[in-house]
């Protein structure tokens, strides 16, 4: 029979699994926010891989390191792996490093700073075995990976968050969980425009929930404000950004604060595609991934590149449990 592999993402507010066995593929996502309760990342490891089925070897890769539960992403992925072999611990496991290596949990443990937040790396490889040049945009909940593709192999330049942050190739805006005061310091009302306020008041899920990017259903992370994930709420929430409420401003006046603000993310996106894909063909196409693959979509409208093949949810945990099958075999 077949082996089966599981492969784990596991981020600092959600826990995807992938597990795939021949043609069989099986994905669970669960929403866990580890700075809330640490403790618990075992027994949802364990949940996870239940629901996802048994597996002759599993593969883990993380961005929960970064979470300020821990000091260092030293500390961050020594409790990742603690939690993994705690959970997953009676089969064969293996981690995912950023330069595209499957390595063994001791040798994880001696280099934590190659582990942390490599789950781009599995997407992109999966990528470049599909095609010789292309542009990967893949934007999550959180952040947007933009990562070049050129002669079948990955050709990032960076490796680390800081560095990817500076090359363009990690940009920290997500179609869920980004703060609208961190997308923009002002927005337009009534033929003028109005500084915002830093507060947690809305998210980006209430920007794509309102223009009808997402349904109501997508919108799986916690709201800022506890009410539920309706666009009724979602405006109530957008309005607060300028300190106002559904009250004091119209419909159509907080739904063209959310136009603007889904703009801003678009260009903050293009403009880190832009320098990134500028060693690629003319003719390279862009992969869209993620919860937020509409963004990448648009965003290769804007380009003028075609748009690859691809399954939007295939991300990191599908393309990792792929990649360890491919080394199993």
């Amino acid at each position: 029979m077949t082996s089966a592999t599981l492969a784990v993402d596991i981020g600092g507010a959600n826990t995807k699994a992938a597990r795939r066995q021949g043609a069989s593929l099986r994905t669970v996502s669960r929403p866990f926010e580890v700075w809330r309760d640490r403790d618990a990342l075992a027994a949802v490891l364990r949940e996870v891989a239940a629901e996802a089925g048994d597996a002759d070897a599993v593969a883990i890769t993380m961005t929960a390191e970064l979470s300020d539960a821990f000091r260092t992403k030293r500390e961050g992925v020594a409790f990742v792996l603690a939690a993994v072999e705690d959970a997953l611990g009676d089969r064969p496991l293996s981690v995912l490093t950023t330069t595209g290596e499957l390595v063994s949990m001791g040798e994880a443990r001696e280099r934590p700073n190659d582990v942390a937040a490599a789950n781009w790396m599995a997407t992109a490889l999966a990528v470049a075995g599909a095609y010789a040049d292309a542009l990967l945009v893949d934007v999550g909940s959180t952040t947007a990976d933009v990562v070049p593709i050129a002669g079948g192999r990955v050709a990032a330049t960076a490796f680390t968050d800081m560095e990817r942050l500076q090359a363009g190739e990690l940009v920290y805006t997500g179609a869920l969980r980004t703060n609208l005061a961190a997308i923009a310091p002002r927005v337009p009302i009534r033929g003028g425009w109005c500084p915002v306020a830093s507060e947690q008041f809305a998210i980006s899920a209430d920007v794509h929930l309102v223009l009808g990017h997402l349904t109501e259903d997508a919108y799986d992370c916690p709201t800022p404000d506890g009410r539920p994930a309706t666009a009724a709420f979602a405006r109530e929430r957008i309005a607060r950004l300028v300190c106002a409420d559904a009250e004091q401003l119209a419909a159509d006046e907080i739904d063209a604060i959310a136009a603007f603000l889904h703009a801003e993310q678009l260009r903050q996106i293009e403009e880190a595609a832009r320098r990134v894909h500028g060693p690629l063909p003319s003719d390279a196409p862009v992969v869209a991934v993620g919860a937020g693959a509409f963004l990448a979509r648009a965003v290769a409208a804007r380009l003028g590149r075609a748009l690859a093949p691809w399954d939007a949810h295939a991300g990191p945990a599908v393309s990792l449990a792929g990649l360890l099958a491919a080394r199993l075999c």
